[in-house]
């Protein structure tokens, strides 16, 4: 085994997710106020994790999330089956009128000098309702689990989705899963009801149990509290700030054996510099760096930490777990919508230096 983890050689599902399932409306690079057409992409933070496992790495995965039964629940139920994961839902009733809903995601892709926008309606949210006592961890683990994964992002959502977030990891770690915890800080969601001292206090409850942590330097400070060092960066790709920072995540949370991160320099809207990094038992491991033309950057990091993740439950070198992770969410920048349209044999071939050439 190339790290500390003590990652099970074989299991009915190779990882399970934890988070909410959201539907989001994409005008392309129309802005809203402008749109007249829009794409529904089915997304999470967490799903899109174990979405792109089973999409393009043909990994064994699934999803514990709530559902609301209307006509929007069973559009997203129907996406997550094609994805190919397996659904443990808490099923909700929709009134007919305010809810249970599924999260809307309003997000365009912005183009050049022009930002993409993000904004919500989690209004009355399905997920956000969740909390212990809701799933039967014993089903989901019954068969064999080998990794369980959950975010920041589901988190944010209300008082009782980080206390299920505690529940699940505990009984993943009785199970003898790894478990790991992307950071995904998001101030818009965590203002409304606390904000950075709310996010702190709950997610330090939850690393207290994650082997493996994913998120960057803004991730550390604002959703861990750990003060950022006086490190000047050359550039957003230099390293040594996030590195600097892994003392002072050892030291408050000894059991994280692995910390990642992508490394982005946005130059414009559709030409980012692009890396990632991590931090593994003692030793540190980096990308190449690369210059992406990004059709829709949303999901880039959840399809890095998707490939980070594939890396080592497929026994691969820390090394290499990087740059599989690298190449999966460069390529992910180049499809519409949030999850994987890669196929792994792409990702290694990128991976391993491959180039933009016509394939014939």
């Amino acid at each position: 085994m190339p790290n500390s983890l003590k990652i099970k050689p074989e299991g009915n599902l190779d990882l399970v997710s934890l988070g909410a399932l959201v539907h989001r409306l994409d005008p392309g690079i129309i802005p809203f106020r402008k749109a007249t057409d829009l794409q529904i992409h089915v997304s999470g933070g967490e799903f899109n994790v174990a979405a792109n496992l089973s999409d393009c790495f043909r990994m064994k995965t699934g999803i514990v999330s709530a559902i609301s039964d209307y006509p929007i629940g069973e559009l997203i139920a129907g996406r997550v089956r094609a994805m190919g994961v397996k659904p443990f839902f808490k099923h909700f009733k929709h009134n007919g009128v305010n809810g249970p809903n599924m999260a809307t995601v309003y997000s365009d892709r912005g183009l050049g000098v022009r930002p993409p926008v993000v904004f919500y309606n989690r209004s009355n949210e399905a997920a956000a309702l969740l909390k212990p006592g809701d799933i039967d961890w014993n089903s989901v683990f019954s068969e064999g689990v080998r990794w369980f994964h959950s975010g920041g992002i589901f988190a944010s959502l209300s008082e009782t989705t980080g206390q299920l977030i505690i529940e699940g990891m505990k009984a993943a770690k009785a199970a003898g899963a790894v478990t790991s915890f992307d950071l995904n800080f998001r101030a818009k969601l965590w203002n409304i009801w606390g904000g950075e001292q709310k996010a702190a206090e709950v997610i330090h409850k939850i690393v207290e149990h994650v082997d493996v942590l994913v998120g960057n330097e803004e991730d550390l400070q604002k959703g861990l509290g750990i003060p950022g060092p006086e490190v000047e960066s050359k550039s957003k790709l230099d390293p040594a700030v996030f590195f600097a920072m892994i003392g002072g995540v050892t030291k408050k949370y000894p059991q994280v054996k692995i910390v990642a991160t992508t490394l982005r320099e946005v130059h414009s809207t559709n030409h980012h510099s692009w890396s990632a990094v991590a931090w593994v038992d003692g030793k540190t491991y980096s990308s190449p760096a690369f210059e992406l033309n990004v059709y829709d950057r949303v999901g880039g990091g959840d399809g890095f930490a998707s490939g980070f993740i594939y890396g080592l439950l497929s026994g691969e070198t820390p090394e290499e777990a990087v740059k599989l992770g690298w190449a999966h969410g460069a390529l992910l920048t180049t499809f519409p919508g949030d999850t994987t349209m890669a196929s792994v044999e792409e990702v290694r071939s990128l991976a391993k230096g491959g180039s933009a050439r016509i394939q014939r």
